[in-house]
């Protein structure tokens, strides 16, 4: 195995409460294993054609991407963010998923049944940066907005666009409206 995948293995691998299990639960039939978050990293998760238009925005800045998982059956897409108790995020069909939650992830360098990486993760640890996140979101719905021919009143001057900004586009809820 190569140096890079076998580090992305053991970073993620150390999420679980016994990796060697973990590890031969990749390497078995299902090639999946359930991992727990908010330990290592958090995962938000939303619907696929939302978070294939933030991948993209967030993959043209000149920032390392953190990994980001997709579930083909499910149509959703889960970036992997740095483990934070306090923080909630609302939106339209966004789930955040901390402490005590789960999620089935299959082996970084492979995919396995409805479990894609669209990023794998490194082995570095480097996960997305929240408000960069927040920011693709919010320019991901308006796209998303446009292509529905929706028109919302602009919040500074009330004025109909499509551009609006959407208090359910997945802003953190801790954090005020810009």
């Amino acid at each position: 195995m190569q140096r890079a995948p076998k580090r992305a293995m053991e970073w993620l691998a150390a999420a679980a409460t016994n990796p060697r299990a973990c590890k031969r639960q990749w390497r078995g039939e299902s090639g999946i294993a359930v991992l727990a978050c908010g330990r290592f990293w958090d995962v938000l998760s939303m619907p696929e054609e939302m978070g294939v238009l933030a991948l993209d925005t967030l993959l043209c800045i000149p920032q390392m991407p953190g990994p980001v998982l997709a579930d083909t059956a499910a149509r959703r897409v889960g970036f992997f963010l740095p483990p934070d108790p306090k923080s909630r995020w609302i939106g339209s069909d966004i789930r955040y998923q901390g402490k005590d939650a789960w999620i089935a992830v299959p082996a970084p360098h492979r995919a396995a049944g409805r479990l894609r990486w669209l990023v794998p993760p490194d082995g570095t640890g480097t996960l997305f940066v929240p408000a960069a996140v927040e920011l693709a979101l919010q320019q991901a719905l308006g796209t998303l907005s446009i292509r529905a021919g929706v028109r919302r009143p602009c919040p500074t001057c009330g004025a109909a666009t499509a551009r609006a900004r959407s208090r359910s586009g997945g802003r953190p809820a801790d954090r005020p409206a810009p």
